[in-house]
């Protein structure tokens, strides 16, 4: 595959994750203060497929389309508003946490395996998107700490368990078919590499 094909491939699969990430938030149970969505694995996948910095880079393109108005928000919703809102600390987390998770996955390949992506979605995908989401709860919605954990983790443990479930065989399944994240250590010896 060519340098141009390469690039061509990686700008498509960027834009076909960003896409995915809109379509997830249509389908939505919505509850108060955070609806549950379909997101948070793709999320998940974004990184554990694509890698670090295209997994990344496919949350930000999502957020860039949000801001400019775009309804691909859960809900229909789009513009600078939403992105300031109840579920902002969870949006804004998403790229931060596509990235450890793509970053984490390239140090595993090429020993991926089943239990280290569900661990990378769990630690990355889920705690460390609570984390920032209930934070901006608290901090900026003017929750206390119990109503943000009612409403903004608990009812989501299950389901996303499941996800980091469905994440991970699907992420795996890929990577055995049809490689496109590279290993992470493969690329800083390739970086370091002299010419002989």
């Amino acid at each position: 595959m060519t340098e141009t094909t390469t690039r061509v491939r990686n700008m498509a699969l960027t834009a076909m994750f960003a896409a995915l990430l809109a379509v997830a938030g249509q389908i939505a149970i919505p509850i108060p203060p955070v609806p549950i969505t379909l997101q948070t694995m793709v999320v998940m996948l974004a990184g554990s497929v694509l890698g670090a910095r295209m997994g990344a880079a496919s949350m930000l393109i999502f957020i860039l389309l949000a801001a400019f108005g775009v309804p691909v928000l859960s809900g229909g919703k789009g513009g600078l508003a939403a992105l300031v809102g109840p579920t902002a600390g969870y949006i804004w987390s998403w790229p931060v946490a596509a990235y450890l998770i793509g970053r984490w996955t390239e140090r595993s390949v090429p020993r991926l395996r089943f239990w280290k992506l569900f661990l990378y979605h769990a630690v990355w995908g889920i705690a460390f998107v609570y984390l920032c989401g209930v934070l901006w709860l608290v901090y900026a919605v003017g929750m206390d700490w119990n109503a943000a954990l009612a409403g903004g983790v608990l009812p989501f443990i299950p389901g996303d368990v499941v996800k980091a479930v469905l994440a991970s065989t699907v992420a795996l399944s890929l990577f055995r078919a049809y490689p496109i994240i590279r290993s992470r250590a493969g690329k800083e010896s390739a970086g370091t590499e002299k010419p002989a």
